[in-house]
């Protein structure tokens, strides 16, 4: 495998400052308090870029929404998942018991256990599930059925299952050969992500074209459609509590729009239509809390999602701001989206 760069990512350049714009706002009480920068991008089926704002251009760690690609590897490394199995392999799960009941039977079809799994012990992302528990496990930690999934994926190829997380693992080799293609860019960064696992440095605009490419591969738009990465797609829109838990950002946007969702770490979003259409987000504070409204805003722009059922969403799954238990302000579209301050 061709040597990465861990360390500086040689040409390419960070999201800065400079090369944000306002995403988003939050008010409380009549004061602008908070403000969100960062870049957005929609392409379409063809992969050319239909609206940006801020330097979509700029490198990033997708972080879990490198997740669909990482799925797609295990599924074309021959590995079978079907239902909520396929979806676990790129959730970001809130660790509920129906999601350890998954990636509990994912690890016995290879006979392995908890133990073998190379990600870190956490706590449920979901409260009511994490009081359940008496310590952190790995099974619990939101990344625990991509790397049951990993697991798997070298039972069919052979490959060595206790070292699977490493840069120069085949299956890494191969992750990374998945991005390059469907990222249409030269890899040649990689991080380490926060379950262990190397993440691959793409551009915003990169990663809208992939997820563009994945979600509609679910459709019958494109004319580069992958029958594995269309499986996946159905799969999670036909259950989607499994990528991320019952009222939860992703899973909502699932159920209402039909959308393909995926939330990352430091503030990345991605979403994709069975269209073609796709959407990166990349909050440069790092705070997921606008990606949902930013990324369905991009959609609703280009008349793939309409106002309405986008508020819908936007309204079960903001993050309330509240004073003494009440509402007193509210997180809106910043000028860099809107073009005008409010």
């Amino acid at each position: 495998m061709t040597h990465l760069s861990s360390s500086a990512a040689g040409t390419r350049r960070p999201l800065t400052a400079d090369g944000s714009v306002e995403l988003a706002v939050l008010v409380r009480s009549g004061l602008e308090e908070s403000r969100h920068l960062g870049a957005g991008v929609v392409v379409g089926p063809d992969g050319a870029v239909l609206r940006s704002v801020g330097d979509v251009g700029a490198s990033i760690y997708p972080r879990s929404c490198l997740k669909p690609l990482q799925a797609l590897t295990v599924l074309r490394a021959g590995v079978e998942l079907q239902g909520p199995q396929a979806v676990l392999s790129t959730a970001s799960h809130a660790g509920t018991s129906a999601h350890l009941e998954v990636v509990e039977a994912m690890l016995a079809r290879g006979d392995h256990h908890e133990h073998d799994l190379l990600c870190p012990a956490d706590w449920p992302g979901d409260r009511r599930s994490a009081r359940l528990l008496d310590e952190p496990r790995r099974a619990a930690m939101n990344c625990s059925g991509k790397h049951a999934a990993f697991l798997l994926a070298c039972d069919a190829q052979g490959w060595d299952t206790a070292t699977y997380t490493a840069i120069d693992h085949p299956l890494q080799a191969a992750v990374r050969e998945t991005v390059a293609e469907f990222t249409s860019e030269v890899i040649d960064h990689a991080g380490t992500d926060g379950c262990g696992a190397p993440v691959f440095a793409t551009t915003v605009t990169g990663l809208a074209r992939a997820v563009a490419r994945v979600a509609g591969s679910a459709g019958d738009v494109r004319d580069d459609r992958d029958p594995d990465a269309g499986h996946l797609v159905r799969s999670v829109l036909a259950d989607a509590w499994a990528i991320d838990g019952p009222g939860r950002d992703n899973t909502v946007t699932i159920d209402e729009l039909g959308v393909f969702a995926k939330l990352g770490a430091e503030g990345v979003m991605v979403m994709g239509t069975t269209g073609g259409v796709g959407v990166a987000v990349k909050v440069l504070d790092g705070n997921v809390r606008a990606g949902t409204l930013v990324a369905l805003h991009l959609l609703v722009e280009q008349g793939v999602v309409e106002q309405a059922a986008a508020d819908r969403v936007t309204s079960a799954t903001l993050e309330k701001v509240l004073g003494g238990g009440v509402p007193v302000g509210s997180l809106r579209l910043g000028e860099g989206l809107t073009g005008t301050r409010a």
